[in-house]
């Protein structure tokens, strides 16, 4: 069972203080209440061994980089959403990048989108991914479904360690994603299981 988390990486995805903790236009409103799991579940992913990835924005102060129907919050003389060294681009309390593990910089929803995490992963012998963050229906969906595109052999989300802004749209995606193979345990669930 050992070996099997050696081919797994946790991609922890968005767990900023502007999406978490921060009033702003990117609070997502379900993000406060994971946090205890999203810890608890990069304990346990340490635990096993699992390589955790730590999938974060990290945005020029212009907003040149940015979805274009982003921009407008990064006008002049006000502080974008996750700019790079601002406070809002930290990761929440509770949530420390740790020696082992790898932080990836991304700047559109999806962690594959025009980075290097699948030549990364793969050349680390991973195949197997576990996601968690926010939020459901944006970063954590088009993440799943570039990865399911990229053919990793098994795709979980944890249920109840990712969070949109309702519970409706988190139950709707949850239920697209599971539609396409996609393992949704609880952390309870995933916890005890040796997949």
């Amino acid at each position: 069972m050992g070996d099997r988390w050696k081919h797994t990486a946790l991609l922890v995805v968005d767990m900023q203080k502007d999406f978490i903790d921060r009033d702003g236009p990117m609070l997502v409103k379900g993000g406060k209440a994971i946090v205890p799991n999203v810890i608890d579940a990069v304990q346990m992913a340490r635990q096993r061994g699992i390589l955790v990835v730590w999938v974060v924005r990290e945005h020029d102060p212009l907003g040149r980089d940015v979805e274009l129907f982003r921009r407008h919050l990064y006008s002049a003389g006000k502080e974008g959403p996750t700019v790079k060294g601002q406070i809002g681009a930290e990761l929440v309390d509770g949530l420390v990048i740790e020696e082992g593990d790898y932080k990836l910089v991304k700047t559109r929803f999806s962690a594959f989108f025009a980075t290097h995490l699948d030549s990364y992963l793969k050349s680390n012998g991973v195949d197997s991914l576990v996601v968690i963050g926010v939020q459901t229906p944006n970063c954590i969906r088009q993440t799943v479904f570039d990865g399911v595109a990229l053919d990793y052999k098994s795709i979980t989300v944890i249920v109840d360690a990712t969070a949109a802004a309702t519970a409706d749209v988190h139950a709707a995606n949850i239920f697209d994603m599971k539609n396409v193979g996609v393992a949704t345990p609880t952390f309870q669930e995933w916890s005890e299981s040796g997949a």
